[in-house]
């Protein structure tokens, strides 16, 4: 299949078939396809000559990026970080948070968790659970301890043996499977984390920019604080707005100890990337209409999902517009994203068996869309 055009929660091919995208760039179009709040900023600064590619130069797109940043997300969670452009993709700033976390503490060991996706790079590999694709690499986990997500036992031992430089966790394992950790769990670990002097490093790339309702997925959807404060936060995916490669770190001030051209990289100045992030922080991140719609969603989806595995052996599981439809086997969850291709559904698996079909719509999906989408899933199922 060759795909050619795209428009909100769409995506058409080649010969003119539409297909509900219920995929999202596996996160990397929250907002939709060619959202039209965020394009018109894009070809205006594109058709006015405005500098694209600056390296690390100061330019209006950044200083206009930071702006938005400090006004919509950090000031109002009174969040004190500091802001590093990186390469731009995902594993680019885990490697910055890696490489952060091992300058600041002098020591070397990154505790990841069972499950965990945090990029296809080496250093990103090494601390993720995925055997084929390490293997694949021939990477092999040679600073990292695999902990259970979700869970706490023994890693006050582990600490006290091995006192890693930092844990690097995900909320909600994407690629894992739809692994929901407890804000009571992610309390704790912070917590444990201050203990013991490790730093906590979220992997906020697929799950962030509000697919869990908040901007970040570490926050309250009670009070509107954060629930934790993490040490170093890593963002990419869908924080451009139009599905332009973007990734930040934000980290700690008192731990921004980089020199000068330390941490550097041609393409940390995309600039066009900047101008849309900022637009949308500035049209979606100014009220919480967005977030609010989106928990909202979710529970639809998760209705509607929790119907549909009512007697049989499936589980539903997820946290704001991230599902999953948990099967017995990786047989039946690809046959049922087969089936939902052929009927014009996008849904991808997920899980360390692939046993899980991933429902990751645009945010801005319709809920008349939605309601479309879940009875393809339904139908797919069936035939499956």
């Amino acid at each position: 299949m060759v795909f050619d055009r795209a428009e909100g929660s769409w995506l058409t091919d080649e010969s003119g078939n539409r297909y509900l995208d219920f995929f999202a760039g596996a996160g990397g179009v929250n907002y939709g396809h060619n959202n039209p709040h965020i394009k018109g900023e894009l070809l205006d600064y594109l058709t006015d000559n405005r500098v694209v590619h600056s390296l690390d130069m100061s330019t209006v797109a950044k200083r206009t990026l930071l702006e938005a940043l400090d006004r919509y997300l950090l000031t109002p969670r009174g969040l004190d970080y500091r802001v590093q452009f990186t390469g731009p993709t995902g594993a680019a700033t885990v490697e910055a948070a890696l490489e952060l976390a091992r300058k600041v503490t002098g020591r070397h060991l990154v505790l990841g968790f069972e499950n965990s996706f945090h990029g296809m790079s080496l250093g990103a590999m090494s601390v993720s659970d995925n055997a084929i694709s390490r293997s694949a690499h021939g990477v092999a986990p040679l600073h990292q301890i695999p902990l259970p997500h979700g869970e706490l036992a023994g890693l006050a031992e582990v600490f006290a043996e091995r006192r890693p430089a930092a844990v690097i966790v995900e909320t909600v394992q994407g690629e894992g499977g739809v692994n929901v950790g407890s804000a009571a769990w992610l309390r704790d670990l912070s917590a444990l984390c201050r203990e013991h002097g490790v730093l906590l490093i979220v992997d906020d790339i697929q799950v962030g920019c509000g697919r869990t309702g908040p901007f970040f997925s570490f926050e309250s959807t009670g009070d509107g604080e954060p629930d934790v404060v993490p040490d170093i936060v890593c963002l990419s995916k869908s924080l451009s707005g139009y599905g332009l490669p973007l990734a930040l770190t934000l980290i700690r001030a008192d731990l921004d100890v980089w020199s000068p051209g330390e941490h550097s990289g041609t393409f940390r100045g995309h600039n066009l990337a900047f101008i849309t992030a900022a637009k949308a922080l500035q049209t979606y991140w100014a009220d919480d209409v967005l977030e609010k719609d989106t928990l909202a969603k979710g529970e639809l989806v998760r209705d509607r999902l929790a119907e549909l595995a009512a007697g049989t052996p499936w589980t539903v599981r997820g946290v704001g517009l991230v599902n999953g439809l948990v099967f017995p086997t990786s047989e039946q969850a690809r046959a049922v994203c087969a089936a939902a291709f052929a009927r014009g559904l996008l849904v991808e698996t997920a899980g360390e068996r692939g046993q899980v079909v991933k429902l990751m719509p645009p945010l801005t999906t319709t809920s008349a869309e939605l309601e479309q989408g879940l009875d393809l899933l339904a139908a797919s199922c069936a035939a499956a």
